[in-house]
């Protein structure tokens, strides 16, 4: 490891890898650091993805990234009815399981191809800061800790993001603003092949929900989330998960437990400072009523590579320079979603069961162009508007013409 770098990234997950491989591809000196002591491990997802958005990032998709493929959704009510929300041309691939292993590692790896440099096991522990300037890192690494400068830092560190506080910027992320999940893959279940499944209510998970998602033949990512403010002594997320698999699967075997959090609440004020790019969960970019946040990473991730490369270029990497990056994601239909969805995300957390049985109940195989929660959200306006209020109505009319999947 070198003493001094371009661009210094933390983190090595899809967003990293995308801004080290912008930035190495443009002939940039890049250094990603990885605090754990793999790449793609753990897991601390439910590993899906929209199949549209791929394109925007990769002319092909390697075969090995993808577990299952995804055709429809099933949501199931508090009261145990259920419905398919399912795309309009029978067997399209709406979506994917990744196998976010080889996907992360494969990542990083085209960023090293790029030129990048990578180090696993090595932690960031404080930053470099020098009038008013972030010039670096204190990384540990080897046993031993170094200064490591660099031009530009992005910070892809994840929910945590505790590079972003040792740079003076508050990254706490709220109680009830975030949602603290637990999961298990497991294998020997019965599941129906090319389906995710949805339940909602307050006994599978309050103000949250329980998923299965498909990761082979008789193989799933099995999880539950709930709003770190419902969770207490014996209402973890792990408890209503276990709840949740005694009732479905007693049979089955978990091979892994994945824990971990995820951001629902507004992004951060601002994703740059003097030398600093903040992206993906560690700028709270995953969508507010679903939590994914896959594509986000990945779009912010090279967003902040190409800003990079710019502003180094230009001999310029303060905050005036650095804002393209927060200006161009906020105006983007990205931006324009997580903006929107927060407010929806508000008012579903309020509905209680009965409300929930009432609308869902009323849906019944509803064919959608796309499998997305705007999609479901669209039909339940035209069911009962009367739940949202017209500030929420008026979220949903942006959507219409904006969408991307939540």
């Amino acid at each position: 490891m070198k003493n001094e770098y371009d661009v210094l990234v933390i983190g090595g997950g899809p967003g990293g890898a995308l801004a080290a491989k912008v930035a190495a591809g443009s002939g940039l000196s890049v250094c990603i650091v990885e605090k754990r002591p793999a790449i793609g491990t753990p897991v601390r997802c439910a590993e899906g993805i929209e199949a549209s958005v791929l394109p925007e990032f990769f002319n092909e998709m390697d075969p090995k990234w993808i577990s299952a493929k995804i055709r429809r959704a099933k949501i199931v009510a508090p009261d145990g009815s259920s419905f398919y929300l399912r795309p309009a041309v029978s067997g399209d691939e709406v979506g994917y399981i990744l196998d976010r292993k080889f996907f992360d590692r494969d990542l990083v790896r085209q960023a090293v191809d790029a030129g990048a440099e990578c180090y696993i096991k090595a932690r960031a522990v404080n930053a470099i800061v020098e009038d008013g300037y972030l010039k670096g890192a204190v990384l540990e690494y080897g046993g031993e800790r170094s200064e490591v400068r660099a031009k530009v830092v992005i910070a892809a560190d994840g929910v945590e993001s505790k590079f972003s506080r040792y740079c003076g910027i508050d990254s706490t992320v709220p109680l009830n603003g975030i949602k603290t999940c637990a999961q298990y893959l497991m294998t020997d279940i019965d599941i129906e092949p090319g389906v995710i499944v949805f339940s909602v209510g307050r006994d599978a998970a309050p103000e949250g929900y329980a998923w299965i998602f498909p990761k082979g033949e008789r193989s799933a990512n099995v999880g539950v989330c709930i709003p770190g403010n419902r969770s207490g002594d014996g209402k973890r997320a792990r408890d209503y998960l276990d709840k949740y698999v005694a009732e479905h699967f007693p049979e089955g075997k978990a091979l892994e437990l994945m824990t971990g959090g995820i951001p629902v609440c507004e992004p951060l004020e601002c994703t740059v400072a003097n030398g600093l790019i903040v992206v993906g969960d560690a700028a709270r970019l995953s969508y507010p009523f679903s939590g994914g946040g896959i594509y986000n990473a990945m779009y912010s991730g090279k967003l902040a590579g190409e800003i990079a490369v710019e502003c180094i270029a230009k001999n310029d990497w303060s905050r005036s320079a650095l804002m393209k990056y927060d200006k161009t994601w906020r105006e983007s239909k990205l931006g324009g979603v997580i903006r929107h969805s927060y407010q929806i995300k508000e008012i579903f957390v309020k509905l209680d069961d009965n409300q929930l049985n009432a609308i869902l109940n009323s849906i019944s195989n509803i064919i959608v162009k796309e499998l997305s929660t705007f999609s479901l959200v669209r039909e339940l306006v035209k069911l009962d508007p009367g739940i949202f209020s017209p500030k929420i109505l008026k979220d949903l009319a942006w959507l219409k013409n904006n969408a991307l999947n939540l």
